[in-house]
């Protein structure tokens, strides 16, 4: 079973390279000085990982003053880039870095590098570079490092937070006017399985300098764990819609299975499907509505997403599945009522596979949680086989961090999901929203075609409204004697479905 955490965090676990990374000039650790450019090419960081593969891992052992290291999360934040001082401020680029100090939960080190013309070269740690408020730095500092890079992209209203890399390999992204919220991994392993969760870490970042008036960022990254090693490309285009393209081949340390790819977490503590809060002032707090799938043979799955009372995880098998992420669909300040989490701006996060998948699941994980600042929907593709030790994998998909993916099924869409109960027995209402429903005699002739597993569905009602272009379903649950059933929900005409597929865990 997977712990709570704090996902939206991160579990800072880097470090530097191992000696034999060194040898091809990556990997120094943050306390060496600036060296030559070192030369860099395509393969360069993929090599990289094969030397890292081919040695027994070892875990990161750099350890911070105390004025840092028990930082709270206010301290912390105070910690900021002093003026002026962001890689590439003073030229004429559209993207910015400012390296991420060190501290709090975010204590590990991750070298960062800046590559142009083919070479590359180190970014050292300087405490000039850093406003530390009313901490009181250790006189003198030495070499800290950095916990992770900031990008920053221009704008019309200047230059704006585009994306994160902080801790592990978690990393943020948004679209325009949007706020963060959810979190993206570039791997997950056994994530909700015995013996517990791995969490793999960027050990060291190269970042490609743009040429003048370029909108595209590309970032190669170095990924490490007990299990796999990996070399990744981030191909980032921070556009009305952010768009990451990611490329990524990953190196088996030992044999393993039970890989996350393409894993993003988000945060949901209650709505009106759930009703974990009803003393909260507020209509509801969540990150993502739910979690939509395009399969392989081109069904639209939607499965709202809770806050259970006990873990619960679900695995939609497909082959080479088109599209999926965590959604959301709340899009008015009246869905919430809440002044400061303004949970309607919060980022979609779609992702489309490039290339064939082959045959596996999208594993979802639901973890009870009784605060907001807990990730606890997480979702992530995970491939039938795994990687032989020395094996390799290859993949790559295409994140579009936005207000509504791109990709849309030409249906209905559920627009609304909540639950009760009303005569001791479970009741559901769902909303399928879209423009077939504008013609009120298509609407009028919807059937639901709805199925229970186990148990049965009882006093089905249909409730066509023209003005929304929606039929809304009401329903009951018969479960007899059983602890939870499956639920499945399309509308059909002509016994055709012109909705998308409505999926959801009843649990006693």
């Amino acid at each position: 079973m997977a712990p709570q955490r704090r996902e939206f965090l991160g579990w800072a676990m880097g470090g530097a390279l191992t000696a034999a990374g060194a040898r091809l000039g990556v990997g120094q650790t943050a306390a060496d000085p600036l060296a030559q450019p070192v030369p860099f090419a395509a393969d360069t960081v993929l090599k990289a990982a094969m030397l890292l593969a081919a040695s027994p891992y070892k875990a990161p052992d750099a350890p911070l003053p105390s004025v840092f290291s028990g930082l709270a999360f206010d301290q912390y934040a105070s910690i900021r880039r002093a003026p002026g001082t962001a890689i590439w401020a003073d030229e004429k680029l559209d993207f910015t870095l400012e390296p991420l100090h060190r501290g709090f939960v975010y204590t590990t080190p991750v070298a960062i590098n800046i590559v142009e013309n083919g070479q590359s070269q180190r970014v050292i740690y300087d405490p000039a570079d850093f406003d530390f408020g009313k901490l009181q730095p250790p006189t003198p500092p030495g070499d800290l490092g950095f916990s992770g890079l900031r990008i920053l992209a221009a704008s019309d209203q200047g230059f704006q937070d585009a994306a994160i890399f902080q801790g592990a390999s978690f990393y943020r992204s948004r679209a325009r006017g949007q706020n963060f919220g959810v979190t993206a991994r570039g791997l997950a392993i056994r994530t909700g399985d015995d013996p517990g969760e791995e969490f793999p870490l960027f050990r060291e970042f190269w970042v490609e300098k743009p040429a003048p008036a370029s909108d595209t960022l590309t970032i190669h990254a170095l990924l490490d764990s007990q299990s796999v090693t990996g070399a990744f490309r981030f191909t980032v285009r921070p556009l009305e819609t952010t768009i990451i393209d990611t490329e990524m081949t990953l190196i088996g340390r030992a044999a393993t299975d039970k890989l996350g790819i393409g894993a993003m977490g988000a945060g949901y503590l209650f709505s009106g499907l759930d009703h974990r809060r009803p003393d909260d002032w507020r209509a509801a707090v969540y990150e993502s509505t739910g979690l939509q799938m395009l399969t392989g043979n081109g069904e639209w799955i939607w499965r709202p997403v809770s806050n259970p009372e006990t873990l619960q995880i679900s695995a939609f098998s497909d082959v080479h599945p088109r599209g999926f992420g965590l959604i959301q669909r709340s899009r008015t300040f009246d869905a919430f009522y809440d002044d400061e989490g303004r949970w309607e701006l919060r980022p979609t996060l779609w992702i489309e596979p490039i290339g064939d998948w082959s045959e596996g699941d999208l594993r979802l994980l639901e973890i009870p949680v009784a605060s907001e600042n807990n990730a606890n929907i997480l979702a992530q593709w995970r491939p039938k086989t795994g990687i032989a030790a020395g094996g390799t994998l290859s993949l790559a998909y295409r994140q579009f961090w936005c207000w509504t993916p791109p990709s849309k099924p030409d249906l209905a869409i559920c627009t609304s999901s909540r639950a009760g109960k009303f005569n001791g027995k479970p009741r559901f209402a769902v909303e399928m929203t879209g423009d077939v429903f504008a013609d009120p005699q298509k609407a009028a002739a919807a059937v639901a075609d709805l199925h229970a597993s186990p148990g049965k569905i009882v006093s089905v009602k249909l409730f066509p409204y023209k003005d929304r272009r929606s039929v809304r379903v009401m329903f009951d649950l018969d479960p007899g004697s059983e602890a939870f059933s499956e639920l499945r929900l399309t509308l059909n005409l002509d016994n055709q479905a012109v909705s998308e597929t409505w999926l959801y865990r009843w649990r006693a």
